[in-house]
């Protein structure tokens, strides 16, 4: 049956009632490829909360490379895993905002109506991590709208209770529908796995992307002097605005990034040559900060570890959690034992922290960053412009959603609309 994307903001239905379809955008395996040609919009049954699950009504949601991943079917199918060998089928979304509209046996604390922000962590109640450790480390644990088939690409979707944090009053649908993925990864790696202190000085790579972003405010809130490594004047600005003392373009280091060519393996020659370079960036960030940084904001990978390893100060911290130029790292393990340096791993966040960040957020301490907000039919195209890197920043989806304003109940900072890149 043909769906008409452009009719999803309308129901005919009440919180606490569900209609039996729903207009969502989905992958099949059959379809695996190119974002434009993956996505079709197809008239879906509406899933039933199970316990402790809800159904939220999806008015906006937030664009990220996963479901890029997804469409592909590359670097692995989501078919093969979690709960789509059930459904066949894969509704991709990991970020989203929209109101409670039906709840499952044993919750208590949402009610149909309830306007909320969802994170995407999700676990299994019975895991004993979940009740002691920390639900990251439980065995269930999966990206939802990634390793399971009900994301926020759809007019509803399923979530378990505790992936539900209040939506901030003075926020848009839109605006409170991109942040928590790269958000709350931030929020996790600098406040609970370095604990970054007011003073601590911290290097961010990719400052202006879509982890730094909320990295550099992140250090603001905390009152730590932060200096973001950018690939322009224009985006050294905008990081000097959210809370940066200075910036670094990249450009002027370019010869310490990593690359196969000038691995020591490779060419010991050019291999000296990058490090005078890394010599040279670790100079700069020292005389901007005023000292070597505490903690290093690593998402980059192969091209910049061995210089983060190299710059951090004695007994600072490499926090990592994600490699997006190899993940296969070399460095000169004598400047991690010798000056007795910690390299942590991190993992997007549990719901605690979630919680605890999403406050900042409706306190206006933190603010939301975007680039564009694109109508529900978009939904291909968003993920084509993301895998051909002609994206400049976060994509939110209106859903439910009308417009970029409806949904803010306050006065307020919203979100800084701006073009950005790592």
């Amino acid at each position: 049956m043909a769906v008409d994307a452009s009719e999803v903001s309308k129901l005919d239905v009440r919180p606490g009632t569900l209609p039996e379809s729903m207009a969502a955008w989905v992958i099949r395996q059959e379809r695996e490829g190119e974002p434009k040609d993956a996505f079709e919009v197809e008239e879906i049954e509406v899933p039933e909360p199970g316990a402790f699950e809800v159904i939220v009504r999806v008015m906006a949601a937030g664009v990220n490379f996963n479901n890029v991943w997804a469409a592909l079917g590359k670097p692995v199918s989501v078919f093969n895993y979690g709960d789509h060998p059930t459904y066949g089928h894969h509704i991709g979304g990991s970020d989203g905002s929209g109101i409670v509209w039906k709840v499952g046996e044993g919750v208590t604390q949402h009610k149909p109506g309830d306007e909320v922000v969802i994170h995407c962590n999700q676990a299994s109640y019975e895991d004993v991590e979940v009740h002691g450790l920390d639900p990251l480390a439980a065995p269930s644990q999966e990206i939802w709208g990634y390793e399971t088939t009900w994301g926020s690409f759809a007019q509803f979707t399923k979530v378990q209770a505790q992936q539900l944090l209040p939506k901030p009053r003075n926020l848009s649908w839109v605006e409170s529908s991109a942040y928590g993925l790269t958000y709350f990864t931030a929020y996790r790696m600098l406040i609970d796995r370095c604990r970054v202190q007011a003073g601590h000085n911290v290097l961010i790579w990719g400052a202006a992307g879509g982890l730094g972003v909320f990295a550099t405010q992140i250090c603001r809130a905390a009152g730590a002097n932060a200096v973001g490594v950018v690939s322009s004047p224009e985006k050294g600005e905008l990081v000097k605005q959210l809370g940066a003392v200075d910036y670094i373009d990249r450009g002027e280091f370019g010869e310490m990034m990593r690359t196969d060519a000038n691995h020591p393996a490779a060419d010991p020659a050019a291999d000296k040559e990058r490090f005078k370079a890394s010599r040279g960036f670790a100079k700069r960030v020292k005389e901007i900060l005023g000292d070597a940084p505490d903690i290093v904001f690593e998402h980059v990978g192969q091209a910049t570890f061995p210089t983060s390893v190299f710059t951090v100060k004695p007994f600072g911290k490499v926090v990592i959690c994600g490699a997006t130029s190899g993940y296969n790292l070399d460095f000169d393990v004598r400047y991690l034992w010798m000056k007795q340096k910690e390299i942590l791993g991190s993992h997007f966040a549990n719901a605690y922290e979630c919680t605890r960040a999403n406050r900042l957020m409706a306190e206006g301490k933190i603010r939301p960053v975007l680039w564009r907000a694109m109508d529900f039919d978009g939904v291909p195209a968003a993920h084509q412009l993301l895998h051909e890197n002609r994206h400049a920043g976060k994509i939110a989806i209106m859903v439910g959603a009308r417009d970029t304003d409806e949904g803010r109940h306050v006065d307020g900072e919203g979100a800084i609309w701006a073009e950005v890149g790592a």
